[in-house]
């Protein structure tokens, strides 16, 4: 059930990264417009994810998850209406507070209701759910915008919000055992916040909010701006189209690799083997030239990148008890949202001083180095850990 709503959040990210190069073509924007498209974006998905998750905590998990689906499908609708570029950007702020609050508000429920020994597993494959919807972006885009036009494929992309009938009815209510768990009355948002920097959480939540940085700088700049970055190699537009559906179809097995691995080997170990597979590969994607080699590095960043993300769901929750986990899962994903936001915008301005592909992509292997050595330096492992 949570799994199609992960699905349709993806999607709706996934498709941006297409429109983004339809909508630079229509109106005549410039590379950092466009890079201030993808950063607006995630400065909505930044401050969803801190808010949505808050009330996750207060208001119950199943609330807040339509909620949050509605938000970016009723969005996705009108930002098919934009007249202009400013109008373009206020709504897809808009469209960036659903997905930002819908991601830690469901890695948490399901977190909490799956058993001890298959948890990061389950958690796991809740985030290969991630990969079908980008999947399914890439061939409304390849289908859909040639033919009939970005502002089509946003209507169609917003039919999601029906979802949210079929979760109300059918998604186990929880707001009861929420409040039971977490004494919402007696803990305010405030001081859930402050636990977050208190005693032992407090080295996990530097680790937590690096990580989600890192993770989130690399990830929205390369694929945000992977359609524009292969028309810079020399590939048409319906081509690179082509080319992402390909790349996007490694990111399956990446996710299901990473979830056998991380209730064999722990979380730590995985997720930081996941990010130098992430850091190689993007390094070798700058290099890359000719169409196998961007192929095969394009495939290996899909699957290393998405595996490490799969895993990172899992292990946030993980390390907080049950009265600040929604909280403290929105916080980290809200901070990793503000490296969302400088990522596209950085690419945008490394292209317009016309830097090279090995230079702006060893940036952001550099930027996955870090995330490792905070995962190996600060993180402990709870692979097995018992949750509230």
């Amino acid at each position: 059930m949570t799994g199609c709503a992960w699905l349709f959040d993806a999607m709706d990210v996934g498709l941006l990264s297409f429109i983004l190069v339809a909508v630079q073509k229509d109106w005549g924007l410039s590379q950092v417009q466009v890079g201030w498209i993808g950063s607006v974006n995630s400065i909505g998905l930044a401050i969803g994810a801190v808010v949505f998750g808050a009330l996750a905590d207060t208001k119950g998990r199943k609330l807040m998850l339509m909620v949050t689906l509605l938000t970016f499908s009723i969005a996705t609708g009108l930002s098919a209406f934009a007249t202009g570029y400013i109008m373009f950007m206020i709504l897809r702020f808009f469209v960036g507070l659903g997905p930002g609050g819908e991601l830690p508000v469901a890695s948490t429920l399901v977190a909490e209701r799956v058993p001890n020994n298959i948890r990061g597993r389950v958690i796991v494959l809740l985030e290969s759910f991630w990969a079908v919807g980008w999947l399914v972006a890439s061939l409304l885009a390849y289908f859909v915008i040639p033919k009939y036009g970005w502002r089509i494929t946003l209507i169609i992309a917003s039919l999601t919000a029906f979802y949210v009938l079929v979760l109300r009815r059918h998604l186990p209510d929880d707001e009861d055992s929420v409040k039971e768990t977490t004494h919402a009355d007696s803990i305010s948002i405030a001081q859930r916040f402050k636990m977050l920097f208190q005693g032992a959480y407090r080295k996990q939540t530097i680790m937590l909010w690096i990580v989600w940085f890192m993770i989130m700088f690399s990830y929205y700049g390369i694929f945000l701006w992977l359609p524009n970055v292969l028309i810079g190699k020399g590939f048409s537009m319906v081509n690179s189209f082509g080319y992402v559906v390909i790349m996007t179809l490694a990111q399956l097995p990446g996710y299901f690799t990473a979830a056998w691995l991380v209730e064999k080997w722990g979380r730590k170990s995985v997720l930081a083997l996941f990010l130098t597979g992430t850091a190689i590969s993007a390094f070798a994607f700058g290099f890359a030239t000719t169409l196998p080699m961007v192929l095969i590095s394009g495939m290996l960043l899909s699957f290393f990148n998405l595996g490490a993300w799969g895993v990172l769901y899992a292990y946030t929750p993980e390390l907080y008890p049950a009265s600040v986990r929604a909280t403290a899962n929105g916080a980290a994903e809200g901070f990793g949202r503000l490296g969302g936001i400088l990522g596209p915008l950085a690419i945008g301005v490394f292209l317009s001083h016309s830097m090279s592909f090995v230079g702006i992509f060893s940036v952001f292997s550099i930027a996955i180095v870090i995330a490792v050595i905070a995962i190996l330096t600060l993180g402990h492992e709870t692979r097995g850990v018992e949750l509230e």
